[in-house]
């Protein structure tokens, strides 16, 4: 992470991750986090608050762990970078959207506790640790990257 594209957030998920596969069968999840930020007003002496939202994604495992994991409400921490994500709506309207590439991502234990249960490693080629179940992505959900992206 030499770039100097690196961000770090402590924050609340807003939504439940949403898990989904791309056409050659990539794990992927986003969730939304929100990240609020508390000041004193110097001159009035008031506590005043500001909230960001961030749409937050995962690849591979640790979308499958963060799908299976996460809730909204959940107090976590995300470590990534930050990538832009620009597309043309169906009326020609130009759209885009920063979001964060989680490197890493894992429980606050500021005011809660954990308990971390450790997956198996699975090895190249090995494919998604659902391919014998049945599917977790949302039902009736289009996958939203295209088979020849590079998730990072």
């Amino acid at each position: 992470m030499a770039n100097g594209n690196n961000v770090v957030l402590v924050g609340n998920v807003t939504r439940d991750p949403e898990l989904r596969f791309t056409p050659s069968g990539q794990a992927t999840a986003t969730f939304g986090l929100a990240v609020n930020r508390r000041w004193q007003n110097r001159a009035t002496q008031e506590w005043e608050e500001a909230t960001s939202f961030f749409d937050v994604v995962c690849w591979r495992e640790m979308a499958e762990n963060v799908s299976e994991t996460l809730t909204k409400g959940t107090r976590v921490i995300v470590s990534g970078r930050l990538e832009q994500r620009s597309w043309e709506t169906p009326e020609g309207d130009k759209r885009s959207r920063v979001e964060i590439i989680a490197d890493e991502l894992g429980p606050s234990l500021r005011w809660a506790t954990a308990q971390i249960s450790k997956n198996e490693r699975r090895g190249p080629g090995e494919g998604n640790s659902y391919a014998s179940g049945a599917p977790r992505a949302t039902a009736g959900a289009a996958p939203t990257y295209n088979e020849d992206e590079e998730p990072f």
